[in-house]
């Protein structure tokens, strides 16, 4: 694990100094793997497990127990967590306008994962929106190196990548919430 000064990161989450690279470009065939990790994930349950597998390399924490939730919120809600329970609720909404927006499963798994690993951040007891927003970045930068989509949705925030349909309409009736199955891997024990 490498140190970080949280002194050089700025509160948009970029580092205010770049005098050397955060990740050493000979961690350029691990950022590689998870790269390609990431792009053959077909559900939320392999994305998520690749979150719970970088924060695990770069912060060494970690927690199981997890459910995710799809729900019908605001556009500018990506997803959150409320503190105190062991879920994780996604905007089904937005989610639906990204999967129809973007132009690859690679745009879509990147989004996914980003937004997972910024609540699941929060589910590990950081509350400080600065510094998940810090962390996320740092998980990022050090699981897929600088220029991977992801990393640099941590940087820039979701949404500069979001393509928004202009004519998307919002729904009058808003949906039944709906619990994504199988969200863990059910060999995780909750309690050890």
């Amino acid at each position: 694990m490498m140190d970080i000064d949280f002194d050089d990161i700025s509160l948009d989450g970029r580092p205010e100094r770049m005098e050397k690279p955060l990740i050493p470009w000979k961690d350029r065939g691990k950022h590689e793997e998870y790269a390609n990790q990431l792009d053959r994930c077909q559900n939320f349950r392999e994305v998520f497990t690749l979150v719970k597998k970088s924060v695990k390399d770069a912060l060494n924490r970690e927690r199981t127990g997890l459910l995710l939730y799809l729900r019908d919120l605001p556009l500018k809600v990506g997803a959150y967590h409320q503190l105190g329970t062991n879920g994780i609720i996604l905007n089904r909404v937005l989610l639906e306008q990204v999967i129809q927006t973007t132009a690859s499963r690679v745009e879509v798994n990147a989004f996914i994962y980003y937004i997972l690993l910024h609540e699941y951040l929060h589910t590990l007891g950081y509350i400080n929106e600065r510094r998940v927003r810090e962390l996320t970045y740092v998980v990022a930068e050090e699981t897929f190196g600088p220029a991977h989509v992801a990393t640099k949705m941590a940087v820039e925030g979701p949404w500069a990548f979001i393509k928004l349909n202009p004519f998307y309409a919002p729904r009058v009736h808003e949906r039944a919430i709906e619990i994504v199955r199988e969200f863990e891997d059910p060999s995780s024990k909750y309690i050890s």
